[in-house]
């Protein structure tokens, strides 16, 4: 399955989770996103983020200072009225 990357290695705190979240916003239901960031307060934001918001925390990893998460875009979308 192909992946969408995002790229906010430098950036800090809220900045990586708030581009993950417009990108993800985009995606088709089901769609993997890579994050890779830089900044260690990301390895808490994005559990949270994707506790609260019902995308799943596939997967996430560091290596020499880089931190890749993916990201599962959830199933459907709570906010749309059907």
């Amino acid at each position: 399955m192909t992946e969408t990357l995002l790229d906010v290695k430098g950036m800090n705190c809220p900045l990586p989770v708030l581009k993950a979240n417009r990108l993800l916003r985009g995606m088709a239901p089901g769609r993997r996103l890579r994050v890779l960031a830089t900044d260690r307060a990301a390895v808490g934001d994005f559990q949270a983020f994707c506790r609260e918001t019902g995308h799943a925390l596939l997967a996430y990893s560091e290596e020499a200072g880089v931190f890749s998460f993916v990201i599962r875009r959830r199933a459907d979308d709570p906010d749309k009225k059907g």
